[in-house]
């Protein structure tokens, strides 16, 4: 029950701030602390779950609530931490969470097919994925949207042509070069993240292969980085800060008792068509 502290003390467990990503959320949640006149405490993780359990636990007795960025705690962790008077709010959780776990996360499996429907309607019917890091709920969900979409337009899945990497440039050039180096390249790569989109276009410039004319490309993120390369990335808009903001509207009302119609929210993604993408040259 919010009250505990001055105002109503609200604490975020991040992994990071610099990076662009978390800093976008950590936007959304700040214009959300400010709106509800809240105080905002910050705790970043570094990724480190013994870390990350630890500040879970001073957070209780410093904050009224608490909102964890991508944590790195198991789902039995969270429901074990959970707390009628101290409630928290996932924000984007790495692994499935119980249903009684409160969670904002992007509609992963719906962009993943607005990235599909985009290239397909394209003309491209041999379409590559590189995924990132499998068991991570954005992975696994943006995989289905891959797959779903391809047997919908009856096209056979073909594992050569989805490859794992990390949501990072580096990874996504070497996969890129995997997939462009085959006797039959793809005509088209849809990237789970911008990060590793960027390093397909720089794995396709390598080798000579014009985008979009000869590869097309979709990212997903909508990052700063999709407005700055050359050409510009056509990919799925994450609505970062939406999520942000959404998920200290959730925890308010968890820390006022208040009835919610769902503990769990999945703000609509929307593709950004740029220039990355064209109707394919040769029917592959």
């Amino acid at each position: 029950m919010i009250g505990a502290h001055p105002a109503g003390r609200v604490g975020v467990l991040v992994p990071v701030v610099f990076d662009e990503y978390f800093a976008r959320i950590l936007h959304g949640v700040a214009d959300g602390v400010y709106e509800h006149r809240l105080q905002l405490m910050l705790w970043p993780t570094r990724h480190e779950h013994a870390r990350e359990v630890a500040l879970l636990d001073e957070l209780r007795e410093a904050t009224d609530g608490a909102i964890l960025v991508l944590p790195e705690q198991s789902s039995e962790e969270l429901v074990a931490a959970l707390s009628e008077r101290h409630p928290l709010v996932v924000i984007d959780p790495r692994v499935p969470l119980d249903a009684r776990i409160p969670s904002v996360a992007v509609a992963n499996a719906a962009g993943a097919d607005q990235a599909m429907q985009h290239l397909l309607e394209l003309g491209h019917r041999r379409i590559a994925a590189i995924t990132g890091p499998p068991g991570w709920t954005a992975t696994e969900e943006r995989r289905h949207g891959y797959r779903d979409a391809l047997a919908a337009a009856g096209i056979p899945f073909e594992p050569a042509l989805e490859l794992e990497a990390d949501f990072d440039f580096e990874p996504g050039t070497q996969a890129a070069a995997v997939l462009l180096d085959l006797a039959r390249p793809p005509t088209a790569i849809f990237a789970f993240s911008d990060m590793i989109a960027v390093g397909a276009m720089r794995a396709a410039r390598s080798r000579g292969i014009r985008i979009p004319d000869e590869l097309s490309v979709v990212g997903f993120d909508d990052s700063a980085y999709a407005s700055v390369v050359d050409p510009p990335l056509t990919t799925v808009r994450q609505p970062l800060a939406e999520m942000g903001a959404t998920a200290v509207d959730l925890l308010v009302r968890l820390m006022h008792e208040e009835a919610v119609d769902t503990l769990h929210l999945e703000p609509f993604t929307r593709l950004v068509i740029r220039d990355t993408t064209s109707t394919p040259r040769l029917d592959g």
